[in-house]
């Protein structure tokens, strides 16, 4: 999610804020597409028999009880900004966790290098989201 569809980086002052458990850039963090667009494509994808979902990190060094907010803030991220999706599993793991043993494959979409590296499927950087999903439809 973050850096992929919220723009968590962007927010003001958002390392310090993670370094002292303020959820506050998780919940104010921007979208990174045209959400309704985007809202479209993951629907008619899951139509065509595809699971859609979301794997995210926790906190890196969050506490239990931080990394349990930062949970209920990406959950209410994605409830305010893809309403109209109902994801297939939305996975939010300790951070570092591998994504690929948490999910078994498909494609992922990350801003993370060593994330794309690692997923043994298809992956790409966020800013091919929209180009994929039409892809797939096209299949």
């Amino acid at each position: 999610m973050d850096g992929t569809l919220a723009d968590l980086y962007a927010v003001d002052g958002w390392l310090a804020c993670l370094r002292n458990e303020d959820i506050m850039p998780y919940a104010q963090a921007k979208v990174m597409h045209n959400m309704a667009y985007l809202a479209r494509l993951l629907n008619a994808v899951q139509r065509k028999g595809n699971e859609i979902g979301i794997i995210s990190w926790t906190s890196k060094g969050g506490s239990t009880g931080y990394n349990a907010r930062v949970m209920a803030a990406k959950y209410k991220w994605l409830a305010d900004h893809l309403p109209s999706v109902d994801w297939d599993y939305v996975r939010i793991v300790p951070y570092g966790t591998n994504k690929y043993e948490t999910c078994g494959g498909g494609i992922l979409f990350d801003d993370e290098q060593g994330n794309r590296t690692a997923w043994k499927d298809e992956s790409y950087e966020p800013t091919e989201i929209i180009k994929i999903l039409k892809k797939v439809l096209d299949n």
